[in-house]
C-alpha cells in the first residue's frame, strides 16, 4: 500500500494537520514527519514505478521513478527537512511550519518524478511554497525581494511548461530522461533549469532573497530549490558541454563579490553560488566519477551550507544584525555556535577529515582525467576563494575580529541540537565517505585520501590563509560597510525602473506635445472654415441660380458616373 504514495506527499498533507495540534505534541509530530518520509523512501523497491493514465488512457505520467540518483537526494532532503524542522522548532509560526515543510516534501516529490508534467507540478510547488519564508520576516525589503524571487521562479516554470509542449510536439513524449541540448525545446528547458541553478546572469534572485528571508528559513532555502535543479540537470543534461565553462564561471565570479560583502548571509548566499558552480562543472564533464562527484558534492553541501546558515542565524536571531562590521567576539558568549559555524568553515573549504573534502576532490580529479585543464585551475582558484570568504572571512568577523561588545544568550537548545547534528554528519562524512559512496549513482572506486589530494588541498588553503592574514595587517583588505552591492541585478532593480520612469516621461511629453499640435491645428482649421463660410468668405454669400444650378448638375454627374461604373 505504502509503494502506492508518492514520496514526499505524505510531508506535504501531513503537515496540515500540525496548526490543529497541541504546542508539545505539535514539535515531536514536526520532527517525525520528515523522519517517517526518510523510512518512507527507503522502503521502496529498487526500480519502483508509480505511473497513473490520465485522458482515457491518451497520457500517462510516471509519479514515481525508484532509482539511485533519486535516492541520494531524496535522501539529503529529508535528513534537511528534519534539521530544519529542529532548528526552527522553537518558532510559534504556523506559516513557516507549513511552507517550510511542504516546500521540503515537494523537492522530494520532484526528484521521484518520471515525466516532465509531474516535474513541472513540483517544481511550481517549491517555488510557491518557498516564497513564503521570505515574507515571514514581514517587513518591506522581504515582501519586494519575495515578490522578485517569486516572479523568477514562477517565470522558470513557465519556461519548463513551454520546453515540455514543444518537446512533446517533437518527439510524442514527455519522459524525464536525458535530453541533452538538442532542440528548442531541451533549450527552453535547460534555461528553466539554470534558473533555478543560478546560472550566471540568472542568479541574482539567490542573492537578493536569501538573505531577506527569516532566520529559519534561510536555512530551508540553502537546502533545496538549488540541488533540486542540480539534480535536474544531472537527470537531463548530464554531459552537456556548454555546462563545462558555465560551471567554471559559477566557481569564480562570485568570490569577488562575497569579499567586499558585508551582510554575512549575503557572503554565503555567493558562496552557495560558487559551490553550485563545482555540481554543474561536475554534470557538465559528465563522466561516471563526474556525476558521481556532484552527487555527493550536493549531499554533502546541503549539510555544510546548512550549517552554516544557521550558525550565522543564530547570531543574527540573538544580536539583530548579520552585518560583519556590526559583529566581533562572539566566541565568548556564543561558543557552541562559533565552534559549529568553524566545523561548517572547514567543510566547505574542504579541509581533509571533511565532508567537502570526499566529494569536490571527485569533481577535481574527473576535470584532471578528462585533461580539463584551464577548467581544473579555475575550480583551484575557486577553492582558494571559498576558503578566504567563507572559511576565514565568515568566523572571523561574526565571532572574532573587534569585539563589538555584544554579550547575547548562547543560541537556543533546539538550534544547537540542528548545528550539532549537522556539524557531525559534516565529520563523519569526511571520515567515514563509504556508505556516501555506496549510495552514488554509479559505482564509485575512487580513494579521496591519497598523498597528492591532501598535500595540494592543504598547500592550496595554507597559501589562502596567508594572503588573508597579509591583506588584514596591511589593510589592503576591503571594510566592512554598510552598503548594498548589486552585480547583475542592476538591470532590473536599477536599470529597468530607470528604464521605465525615462519611458514614461517620454511618453507623457510626446502625448502633450500631440495634443497640443492637434489642438493648434484644429484651432486653425475651424478658423479658416469660419471665414469661408460667413461673410464676405467665398462661401458665405448667397449663391446666384446659374451657380447653383452648375454644381447640382456636377453632383448629378458624379452620382451617375458611380452608378452606372
Amino acid at each position: 500500500m505504502i509503494e502506492q504514495i508518492p514520496p514526499g506527499l505524505p510531508l506535504i498533507l501531513g503537515c496540515l494537520l500540525a496548526p490543529w495540534l497541541p504546542r508539545t505534541l505539535k514539535s515531536a509530530y514536526l520532527l517525525l514527519l520528515p523522519l517517517l518520509t526518510l523510512a518512507h523512501i527507503w522502503s521502496l523497491p529498487a526500480d519502483h514505478q508509480l505511473a497513473l493514465s490520465i485522458f482515457d488512457g491518451a497520457y500517462t505520467l510516471e509519479l514515481v521513478r525508484v532509482d539511485k540518483l533519486a535516492l541520494v537526494f531524496a535522501t539529503i532532503f529529508s535528513i534537511a527537512a528534519f534539521l530544519s524542522q529542529l532548528y526552527a522548532l522553537h518558532l510559534d509560526d504556523d506559516a513557516q511550519h507549513l511552507s517550510g515543510n511542504i516546500y521540503a516534501g515537494s523537492a522530494i516529490a520532484a526528484v521521484f518524478a518520471g515525466d516532465l508534467i509531474t516535474l513541472f507540478v513540483y517544481w511550481e510547488a517549491t517555488a510557491i511554497s518557498s516564497v513564503f519564508l521570505v515574507w515571514a520576516r514581514r517587513n518591506q525589503r522581504s515582501y519586494r525581494a519575495g515578490l522578485r524571487y517569486l516572479v523568477i521562479q514562477v517565470g522558470s516554470g513557465v519556461l519548463l511548461l513551454a520546453g515540455t509542449i514543444l518537446h512533446f510536439a517533437d518527439t510524442g513524449s514527455i519522459a524525464f530522461d536525458h535530453l541533452g541540448l538538442v532542440s528548442p525545446a531541451t533549450a527552453l528547458i535547460l534555461i528553466a533549469f539554470g534558473i533555478k541553478a543560478a546560472f550566471p546572469l540568472l542568479h541574482n534572485w539567490l542573492q537578493d532573497a536569501y538573505p531577506e528571508a527569516t532566520v529559519t528559513g534561510t536555512v530551508y532555502l540553502s537546502s533545496f530549490t538549488t540541488k533540486l535543479a542540480i539534480y535536474a540537470l544531472a537527470r537531463g543534461f548530464a554531459g552537456t558541454e556548454i555546462l563545462v565553462p558555465i560551471g567554471a564561471a559559477m566557481t569564480a565570479f562570485p568570490i569577488f563579490y562575497a569579499v567586499i560583502e558585508n551582510d554575512l548571509r549575503r557572503v554565503l548566499a555567493y558562496s552557495l553560488n560558487n559551490q553550485l558552480g563545482y555540481m554543474v562543472v561536475g554534470i557538465g564533464i559528465g563522466t561516471e566519477l563526474a556525476l558521481n562527484g556532484t552527487a555527493a558534492h550536493a549531499f554533502a553541501h546541503i549539510l555544510y551550507k546548512g550549517l552554516l546558515f544557521m550558525s550565522i542565524g543564530a547570531v543574527l536571531f540573538r544580536t539583530g544584525t548579520a552585518n560583519g562590521s556590526d559583529l566581533g567576539g562572539l566566541y565568548k558568549s556564543m561558543p557552541w555556535t562559533t565552534g559549529f559555524c568553524m566545523i561548517g568553515a572547514a567543510a566547505i573549504s574542504a579541509f581533509p577529515l571533511f565532508s567537502g573534502f570526499i566529494s569536490k576532490s571527485m569533481i577535481l580529479t574527473a576535470a584532471e582525467e578528462e585533461h580539463r585543464t584551464l577548467t581544473y585551475l579555475v575550480l583551484l582558484f575557486a577553492s582558494a576563494g571559498v576558503f578566504h570568504h567563507s572559511g576565514i572571512k565568515i568566523p572571523f568577523f561574526a565571532f572574532f575580529g573587534h569585539d563589538r561588545g555584544h554579550r547575547v544568550e548562547e543560541a537556543p537548545l533546539n538550534m544547537r541540537f540542528a548545528m550539532g547534528g549537522a556539524a557531525l554528519l559534516c565529520v563523519g562524512l569526511g571520515v567515514f565517505y563509504e556508505p556516501l559512496y555506496a549510495m552514488l549513482p554509479f559505482p564509485a572506486d575512487y580513494t579521496p585520501y591519497t598523498t597528492t589530494h591532501v598535500v595540494t588541498t592543504l598547500q592550496l588553503l595554507l597559501f589562502s590563509a596567508l594572503a588573508f592574514t597579509l591583506l588584514m595587517r596591511s589593510g589592503i583588505y576591503p571594510p566592512e560597510l554598510h552598503s548594498t552591492n548589486l552585480d547583475f541585478d542592476w538591470t532590473y532593480r536599477r536599470a529597468a525602473p530607470a528604464l521605465v520612469s525615462w519611458a514614461t516621461i517620454a511618453i507623457s511629453w510626446l502625448q502633450s506635445t500631440l495634443r497640443s499640435l492637434l489642438s493648434r491645428v484644429g484651432t486653425a482649421a475651424q478658423t479658416g472654415l469660419s471665414r469661408l463660410a460667413t461673410p464676405p468668405g467665398a462661401i458665405g454669400e448667397p449663391w446666384g441660380t446659374g451657380t447653383t444650378s452648375l454644381c447640382a448638375a456636377l453632383l448629378l454627374g458624379i452620382v451617375l458616373v458611380f452608378y452606372y461604373a
